[in-house]
């Protein structure tokens, strides 16, 4: 399985509209590009241990697509929803770190 990793800050002055359409181009884009298994989004979590002082920048979202392979990763980078979906995420993006893994289970 491929995984293509996103942490990011959304920008402080983001308004409820941009705040919408840009989950709106999330959710195209999870429905309407067939080589996405799984998409998730989700907020990050304190719970108090001490590698959470650890971290230099704060990335208070992810996302966490999951593709059968690279080849399915190569598909949604190329497909028109995510280039949507890409334009309002460098719009609404503060800062951000994206990454791709490949990933077994154990």
């Amino acid at each position: 399985m491929v995984f293509h990793i996103i942490l990011f800050r959304p920008r402080a002055d983001l308004t409820p509209e941009e705040t919408g359409l840009f989950l709106d181009a999330i959710r195209t884009a999870a429905r309407a590009i067939p080589s996405v298994h799984a998409f998730r989004i989700g907020r990050r979590v304190r719970h108090g241990r001490g590698y959470e002082q650890a971290m230099i920048d704060d990335y208070p979202y992810s996302a966490v697509i999951e593709f059968n392979g690279i080849e399915g990763l190569k598909n949604y980078l190329e497909h028109p929803a995510h280039e949507e979906l890409g334009r309002r995420f460098q719009d609404a993006s503060e800062a951000a770190l994206i990454y791709d893994y490949e990933m077994e289970q154990m």
